[in-house]
Order: C-alpha cells, then structure tokens, then sequence
C-alpha cells in the first residue's frame, strides 16, 4: 500500500516512515503541507491513505485534509495531532479525517488504525437505487448520485465514513436507526470514538444535500438517532 506521510517532526516521522517500510508499505514522506498538496496535484500520483500531523508547516494538517476532500479525492485520512480535546476531534473530523491518533501512540496501535482503515475500504459493497427514490451509491467513484430537478444525473463526492453511514441509512431506509447502531457499523468496537461522531457526520452530509431536492431526507430523532426517509419524489422534478 501506498501511503502519504506529512510529518515536520524529524525523529517521529523516520519512525513512522521505517516502521511502515517493514510492514511493506511505501512511504512518500513530507515535512511541510503545502508541499504535501502539490506533490497530490500531479495526476500521476495515486496513494492508498495519507497519514497527517496536525500542525505542520506551509498546510496544516486539518487545511491539507480539507482541501483533498475539496478535490474529490476520497483517500482514507488518518490525522496524528497531541491535541486530545473533543472539539479538536471534531474539526478534524468535519475536515475529512476517516480515523484520529492522538500523541503518543504505539506503532501497534498505528498499524491497528491502518489496518481498520484498509478494512473499511474493503467492506464498501454497491448500494442498489432503492425503487423510486431517485438515489443511489456509487462504490467506485464513492459518490451519491441523484436526479435533479432538471431529471439530470448528479453526483456529490463523499468520504469513506460519509458513504458508509450513507449506505447502512439506505438499507435501514424508513427505520429508525439508533447513534449506537450507526457508530458501531462504522468504527470499530475497540475504536476511540465518542458521542458526536455520528452527529458532526451528519451535519457534513447534510450540507452537501443542502442545494438538491434531497435536503430533508435525513430526519433527526431527538434522544435515539436518525431516519432516512425515501419517498417517491417524481412528483416534484
């Protein structure tokens, strides 16, 4: 697997880089983000994961994370930071970041994360359009394809954990589906997540729905979770 490294510190980032190189994987390693981002822009370049410090010089981390995701690239993210505060967490997640390693770590718990991360991106399976919905996954290009209102095919990029819960919602479409459900389909049991995961993912999926005819489609449950709720919308295209 190909992996991208961003790392300013010298001794971590040769240890990351050297243990990674002994699990077979190949490491392009960076010390600044904004070089980090040109050598992404080449069309050449194709990576498997990129693992991203936070605080990093030229791009942080977090400004890197986003603009890959701006892009439409929807390479798993995994962000190292020493900042341990949920909010931290939060706006990490919010950028794009599939998973979050907080300093200092075991390089088993490393190759756990990378390990998780390679698992996920295998257990994407086809969503088929659910009759009349007017929706559907697309595995291969990881996006949400829909119909406008000019009954024009449309497509908005998604990241891995916005696919995924994307995905568990359409094959629980019109149930009610707990937090708890959701987060335990994504991450993994033994996973560092915690209560808003789910939410602040939501609110990033909505946002992309925010401009199409589907806004509404995901309905907030107060106290238990979420519902998506597919009707037939030929009505109102």
């Amino acid at each position: 697997m190909k992996i991208l490294l961003v790392e300013d510190e010298l001794d971590l980032g040769t240890t990351i880089e050297r243990i990674l190189n002994h699990e077979n994987h190949s490491v392009d390693w960076f010390t600044d983000g904004r070089e980090a981002w040109e050598y992404l822009l080449s069309p050449e370049v194709e990576c498997d994961l990129a693992v991203l410090d936070w605080m990093v010089p030229g791009l942080s981390g977090v400004e890197l994370c986003h603009k890959i995701r701006q892009q439409g690239r929807s390479i798993p993210i995994l962000m190292l930071t020493a900042k341990s505060e949920i909010i931290a967490r939060v706006q990490g997640l919010d950028a794009g970041a599939d998973d979050y390693l907080v300093k200092p770590f075991s390089k088993l718990e490393l190759f756990a994360r990378i390990r998780a991360l390679q698992r996920r991106g295998r257990q994407i399976t086809v969503v088929e359009d659910i009759p009349t919905s007017g929706i559907s996954l697309d595995p291969d290009r990881r996006v949400l394809n829909y119909w406008d209102v000019h009954r024009q095919l449309q497509s908005i990029p998604l990241t891995k954990k916005e696919f995924q819960i994307l995905e568990y919602l359409i094959k629980n479409a019109n149930k009610i589906v707990t937090t708890d459900r959701i987060r335990s389909y994504i991450w993994d049991l033994s996973a560092d997540t915690f209560s808003n995961v789910v939410a602040s993912h939501i609110r990033q999926i909505r946002k992309k729905l925010a401009e199409t005819n589907y806004a509404d489609i995901i309905e907030t449950i107060p106290n238990t979770g979420y519902r998506l709720n597919l009707i037939d919308r030929d009505e109102t295209i």
